[in-house]
């Protein structure tokens, strides 16, 4: 499947330190493999068409499947969820 980065995503993960940015290469180098790898603790929102995957304890990426495509949505902190 195909991942596409949001404008919102893009625009988040800019804001993200090296460590941060860094880590989440490698977790989307495993989400490619296998988007549901033990690692990632990948669980679907509740009440929401969204899906989340751990980056850091902190730190998480919305995405959503949609037709053939991953779409990220964001990636931060909880405070993503409120949008």
């Amino acid at each position: 499947m195909k991942i596409v980065y949001s404008p919102q995503f893009l625009r988040s993960f800019k804001k993200l330190s090296k460590d941060i940015q860094e880590n989440f290469r490698l977790k989307e180098s495993i989400f490619k493999n296998d988007p549901f790898d033990s690692r990632l603790q990948t669980h679907k929102l509740k009440g929401r068409d969204d899906w989340s995957f751990l980056i850091t304890y902190k730190i998480r990426t919305i995405f959503i499947f949609q037709n053939n495509e991953i779409i990220f949505v964001n990636i931060g902190d909880h405070s993503i969820y409120r949008k």
